[in-house]
């Protein structure tokens, strides 16, 4: 029983350490999609982050939350539900690892959507071929991931 508790609690600390360094979204809003009694809503929740990488490029992420009273406290798993759209907002200049590709596949946004284990994360690519940043939006598990993604592209177009 002692193993088992000294595991949860490695996990918990993984956790709330994932939560910590996760990159930071900023939300824009939220909609309530079912009542819960006790505790918050299940929610659809809408968040915009700016690429790190590149000036000028910010992505909205809609995903779900759930709600109820582990929701609340954190132990709720959230569905991998999500969707993303992706637009210049700025001029852009691309770093040298990403014009020649060394940054396919790079992390831009990773959040936890489970207590443990569980994330969304969104990853870029560039299509050198059609000068497009691509970004795909995912759901991960250690274990098992989910096929459920979504993909927004960014052509680069000269600034006015």
């Amino acid at each position: 029983m002692k193993q088992f508790l000294n595991l949860i609690r490695f996990y918990t600390l993984i956790h709330f350490l994932m939560i910590a360094f996760s990159l930071h979204a900023e939300e824009i809003g939220n909609v309530s999609t079912k009542f819960k009694l006790l505790g918050a809503n299940d929610k659809i929740v809408v968040e915009a982050f700016d690429d790190p990488d590149i000036k000028g490029a910010t992505c909205y992420l809609s995903r779900a939350k759930t709600g109820g009273i582990s929701g609340a406290v954190g132990v709720a798993e959230d569905t991998s539900d999500a969707s993303i759209a992706c637009r210049q907002v700025g001029p852009i200049v691309l770093p040298k690892k990403i014009s020649s590709g060394d940054a396919d596949g790079d992390e831009v946004f990773k959040k936890s959507t489970s207590l443990l284990f569980k994330s969304l994360q969104v990853v870029r690519f560039y299509d050198p071929k059609r000068n497009v940043l691509v970004y795909l939006t995912y759901s991960d598990r250690i274990i098992e991931g989910s096929p459920k993604n979504s993909i927004s592209t960014i052509p680069i177009i000269p600034w006015r």
